[in-house]
């Protein structure tokens, strides 16, 4: 695996390669990321890849969005989120210096390390998320969506035009994936079908996107979520406005469909209930399963992308098709 990849990351791989003292590197991976755990603090590096809906495939770009991850991130972990750095070489060896050094093979984000026992899916896996976590949540939530940007030019991508963009790409994306392991062509055809003739409510969308659509936060799920000293949701979706500047409903749609992957349909329905009282958005629960279809769609195309990525080894690959397959199960019974 190591041979695959970039030098820089095989370099600080090793502990001792740090000016801060780490007594083990963990590397975490994501069909668009390498993550480095080291010591107190996280390193993110984005790969140099083009999905289409994203593009890395420079260094340019990718310092790009480092900094525009940097900002948006900012407006819920002020704290959290550090500085936007560069990756120098020296020789065989690299060094991190100042965003701004002219001799950059590559750019990151650094981050203060959360604790780990505190990250959502880890209370999840404890069997110790309850009823007072999703109102801290929730209280998270509502006013940074009532700060967050909006006005016509955000207003027009909830339209029902603007949204198909986004929930039809993922079938053509996915579409050579079909009878590879993960995802059935009687999947593709109901969650396909169910999602196009949903989208033919134009008067529905067009009412939402009148009030209820902002810069939203685009990626919320237990996996971007601490419930620490108080709650920390993090990487947001930086790469691309149409991902991000979505329906409210969108949004906590995703939160609600992680719930219901983990089996915590009550603490779903529960947020859901708080979220729409706190919020006075009595109208998001006519959208919500399709929101929570198209999310659970998207979870299960990102794993097949992080799964038949070259550079993943096996037990990554094996995880991310098991995951892929379960999420297409449950936008398949959201569409059904």
């Amino acid at each position: 695996m190591a041979s695959s990849l970039p030098d820089f990351i095989t370099y600080f791989l090793n502990p001792g390669h740090y000016e801060h003292a780490v007594d083990r590197v963990e590397l975490v991976q994501t069909h668009i990321s390498y993550v480095l755990l080291a010591g107190d603090f996280v390193y993110k590096f984005k790969k140099p890849v083009d999905f289409g809906f994203l593009d890395f495939t420079t260094l340019e770009r990718r310092e790009l969005y480092c900094r525009q991850e940097l900002v948006l991130n900012r407006r819920l972990c002020p704290d959290i989120y550090l500085d936007v750095f560069a990756v120098c070489r020296a020789g065989d060896a690299f060094r991190f210096a100042a965003a701004e050094a002219g001799d950059a093979v590559e750019y990151g984000v650094r981050m203060k390390m959360m604790p780990r026992e505190k990250m959502m899916g880890e209370v999840i896996a404890r069997g110790e998320l309850n009823r007072s976590h999703i109102l801290d949540i929730v209280d998270t939530l509502v006013p940074f969506y009532e700060k967050a940007a909006g006005g016509s030019d955000i207003a027009r991508f909830g339209t029902a035009g603007a949204v198909s963009v986004n929930v039809l790409e993922n079938f053509d994306q996915t579409r050579g994936f079909i009878g590879r392991g993960a995802l059935r062509q009687s999947q593709f055809d109901a969650i396909s079908g169910y999602a196009r003739s949903f989208l033919e409510n134009e008067a529905l969308f067009l009412d939402r996107s009148a009030a209820r659509v902002r810069d939203c936060h685009g990626d919320l799920y237990s996996a971007n979520i601490c419930l620490a000293d108080r709650v920390y949701i993090f990487d947001c979706i930086e790469f691309n406005e149409r991902f991000r500047y979505c329906d409210v409903a969108s949004d906590v749609a995703f939160l609600a469909m992680d719930l219901d992957f983990h089996g915590l349909h009550s603490l779903a329905d529960f947020f859901i209930e708080k979220f729409v009282a706190a919020s006075g958005d009595k109208g998001l629960p006519a959208v919500l399963p399709f929101y929570k279809c198209y999310r659970a769609y998207v979870r299960g195309k990102i794993g097949l992308f992080t799964a038949h990525a070259p550079e993943v080894d096996e037990v990554t690959r094996n995880r991310n098709l098991a995951m892929a397959e379960k999420y297409f199960l449950l936008a398949e019974q959201y569409a059904r």
